[in-house]
């Protein structure tokens, strides 16, 4: 127990109204703040409600205004134009402008980030507009804008090579301290435009560990901790002072593969662990969550792009295992079981190491399930666990052979965004650091491209359905389960609620019980 943060939850000793008006809010979770500025950390400073993007997303995970009250696009599709809001101000008290958007947005494009994807020729101030001008349409540009990376800040947030030396933005809550690459802590800005937080203050703290995290929640010593090992969600269910939430989210964990590795380039290779993976018993045994068993990337709640693929009567992700097919595919590519059961072909043995890292404490259990599950196919698995920064590394340098993570398709309202970053239309780029690995479709990269242009939705679902069914069939990227976003909250707190696009931690909703 901290004392300083908790002198008053234990005890007979009741805070004062007053007092409890002013009690700072402490907030959890895995994820470190890399730097100030928002191609780096900028997730983090959204969460804590600091800083603002020109849109936002309603209930429905839709674009919807924020700092823009409103846009249009020109009918060719290449000029878009976004009002902003009036009355908005900065931290530092200077006017949100339409030339300090389009600084921000022009310091966005010019680092690695979601606008890469968008084939953005010129930003500029028109009057009270921000303009976008593009070289061909591209209908996503809306969600973009409400990625963390496009983050609208004070012209002297920057310096003068564009790097952010100051987070100053527009958001409820204004930076008070920050020490990277674990603490923050944020002030009520009084200024705001939209409605004032009932919290004064609040603290962020990044813990890596999830023992520590529920630890944490379970001592008191935070307020709200978000990403829940399952055996600490089952105990923490049990205190009546904390209250536990889940909310789906469009996230999935997946394992990616190096096509280009000689095991791995048959997409017969790749649908043989497809199908010797238990995902029912994944979800169910380690997840708690029997429904969260994935047979293809997309969730229904991101609609087009989900197939909905069972088709006998049971359901997807049961129909999705099938070991002794996976045995067939892997007999048709030549490999063999030797005396101790294990496959062989050309006196090799078929060995695979898979990177994966604790941040997301379901991810090492998983990686221990594969590691058993193959092994009943001949396959010999080491499972690494290290940093997350290990997996784009090896992407970069070519050492990665497997890689299991949880990858975000709602990152923006509309999954295109991410899907053009791991499976796009540029050769040079395709994949990224988080996509497929070595894999290459022409049709994919077509049907894409077209869907970046596309305005008809019922074109834009027909494309997206074929997109994901040749994700399904080529297998660059693996879904095991889909992923649920859980937290433990100090019951004292009202107005909880998780966002499933995890845009913002909604710590201005919240307040505390009298």
């Amino acid at each position: 127990m901290t004392p300083c943060l908790r002198p008053l939850l234990f005890g007979l000793v009741l805070l004062p109204l007053a007092a409890q008006a002013d009690r700072p809010l402490a907030v959890v979770a895995p994820w470190e703040i890399t730097g100030l500025d928002p191609s780096t950390s900028g997730y983090v400073f959204a969460r804590m409600r600091v800083a603002e993007t020109l849109i936002d997303t309603d209930a429905d995970g839709q674009p919807a205004p924020g700092l823009a009250s409103g846009w249009q696009v020109s009918d060719d599709g290449l000029t878009w134009r976004f009002t902003l809001r009036e009355g908005v101000t900065f931290h530092d008290d200077s006017p949100l402008t339409a030339q300090a958007a389009a600084l921000s947005l022009e310091h966005a494009l010019a680092k690695p980030g979601i606008l890469d994807s968008a084939p953005i020729v010129a930003i500029e101030a028109e009057d009270a507009d921000v303009v976008v001008h593009l070289d061909s349409p591209f209908a996503p540009l809306p969600a973009l804008l409400a990625h963390s990376t496009t983050l609208i800040l004070a012209v002297d947030a920057f310096d003068d090579e564009g790097r952010a030396t100051q987070m100053i933005g527009t958001g409820p809550y204004r930076v008070a301290s920050v020490a990277p690459p674990q603490r923050l802590t944020v002030e009520r800005f009084d200024g705001y435009w939209g409605e004032t937080p009932a919290i004064g203050s609040a603290s962020y703290l990044a813990v890596g560990r999830g023992e520590t995290r529920a630890l944490m929640a379970e001592s008191g010593d935070a307020d709200v901790v978000f990403t829940l090992d399952p055996a600490s969600r089952a105990r923490l269910a049990r205190h009546d002072r904390l209250a536990l939430h889940a909310e789906p989210l469009p996230r999935t964990i997946v394992f990616k593969l190096n096509a280009e590795h000689p095991f791995l380039e048959d997409e017969r290779a790749r649908q043989a662990l497809s199908l010797a993976v238990d995902r029912v018993g994944i979800a169910a045994g380690l997840l708690r969550h029997p429904e969260a068993a994935a047979a293809e990337l997309f969730p229904a709640s991101l609609g087009p792009w989900h197939l909905g693929l069972n088709t006998n009567g049971g359901t997807a992700a049961e129909e999705a295992q099938d070991v002794e097919r996976a045995r067939e595919l892997l007999t048709e590519l030549g490999w063999e079981a030797n005396g101790r059961g294990m496959l062989e072909r050309d006196g090799q043995p078929f060995q695979l190491t898979l990177r994966t890292f604790s941040d997301r404490p379901e991810l090492p259990l998983v990686a221990t399930a594969l590691q058993d599950q193959w092994r009943e196919i001949g396959v010999a698995l080491e499972v690494a666990v290290g940093n997350a920064s290990e997996i784009p590394s090896g992407h970069r340098d070519g050492s990665l052979e497997l890689g299991l993570m949880a990858r975000n398709y709602g990152l923006v309202p509309d999954p295109l965004g991410t899907l053009l970053d791991d499976f796009g239309t540029d050769p040079e780029t395709m994949g990224g650091d988080w996509g497929a690995m070595g894999w290459r479709d022409a049709d994919v990269a077509a049907w894409l491209d077209t869907l970046r242009q596309e305005a008809d939705m019922d074109a834009r679902a027909e494309l997206a359905g074929q997109v994901a069914r040749r994700l399904n069939e080529a297998m660059p990227v693996v879904p095991v389960a889909w992923y649920q976003q859980t937290a433990a909250v100090n019951a004292e707190l009202e107005g909880f609620s998780i966002d499933p696009l995890e845009r913002s931690y909604r710590i201005d909703e919240l307040r505390w019980g009298e």
